[in-house]
């Protein structure tokens, strides 16, 4: 059966990140997802873990009775600078030990690159490939990579060809829902398309800024290059839940023990734990009813 796991970046202000696993409990969790921290793993720098953190780490998962699922480091692995790109890629090796040595089995991440420069970032993403992957292959791990909007892939296709050509069933996709309508909101193609390669599934909702010719959000100077999104909590935006937990049940991704589907609700900070309640047994509920419709 699928894992419920729990984002805790809105608990990154009010809490040690020790206590995670026990904020995770408390609410009702059985999964935690570790995202980019700067007490253990931040954005685009160096892990700051020792050996001696990493079990600590392990050890109050296991104490709170909390599986660790995935970890979610962000790097710039497909950068068109050389020297941060190859800084990526040792950065990406200690997390690789990382996750032996937590002994969690996926990794989740992002294409990273740049839009305005997707030749040179798509052959960088290539490079750091052929240097990480004979060791994520080695350790046993699934990586899946969401094209995140301003990485140098947003179309949720694209990005899928792009994995699909690195030939390695280690390699798999994220789909992020509050990110659809940068995917090129084609859900219903996509995802029975991937198959048993889509890996993982983070559930916040989204205002879907196509609508109205484009004009559902105004950004000032007209023309300027902003991806616009939000991680609302389910129901608040316009993804179609009921579609895509549809979707996710008749390609047989619920019943998959590897599968993983994330609550990453960023917009609710002041009701975090009201809000992480709710994503759970929203998430429950949306599981419960996929089932009984197929």
């Amino acid at each position: 059966m699928v894992k419920i796991a729990l984002d805790p970046t809105p608990f990154h202000a009010t809490h040690d990140f020790l206590d995670f696993p026990d904020v995770a409990a408390r609410l009702g969790y059985e999964h935690l997802q570790i995202t980019p921290h700067p007490d253990f793993m931040p954005f685009f720098g160096h892990p700051r873990a020792d050996d001696a953190y990493v079990a600590q780490l392990k050890k109050r998962a296991a104490d709170a009775g909390i599986g660790l699922s995935s970890l979610l480091p962000v790097h710039r692995i497909s950068w068109p600078e050389e020297n941060l790109r190859e800084a990526a890629v040792r950065y990406w090796k200690r997390i690789i030990r990382i996750a032996e040595q937590l002994e969690i089995p996926v990794i989740n991440t992002e294409f990273s690159g740049r839009p305005e420069r997707a030749e040179e970032s798509e052959a960088g993403f290539y490079r750091s490939m052929e240097e990480l992957l004979p060791l994520i292959e080695s350790a046993g791990l699934k990586v899946n990579i969401d094209p995140h909007p301003d990485d140098f892939v947003e179309d949720g296709l694209d990005a899928w060809r792009i994995i699909r050509g690195l030939n390695s069933r280690h390699i798999g996709f994220v789909y992020v829902a509050s990110h659809t309508f940068h995917y090129g909101n084609r859900a219903t193609t996509l995802i029975p398309e991937l198959g048993d390669r889509l890996g993982a599934v983070y559930t916040a909702d989204s205002f879907d800024h196509t609508r109205s010719h484009g004009l559902r959000y105004i950004t000032n100077p007209p023309g300027n290059p902003a991806r616009v999104h939000q991680h609302l909590r389910i129901g608040d935006g316009d993804v179609d839940w009921q579609e895509l937990f549809g979707l996710l049940s008749r390609t047989g991704f619920l019943e998959r023990e590897d599968a993983i589907v994330c609550s990453n609700v960023f917009a609710e900070d002041e009701t975090a734990e009201e809000t992480s309640v709710y994503q759970r047994e929203k998430l429950a509920e949306l599981i419960g009813a996929a089932g009984q419709g197929r």
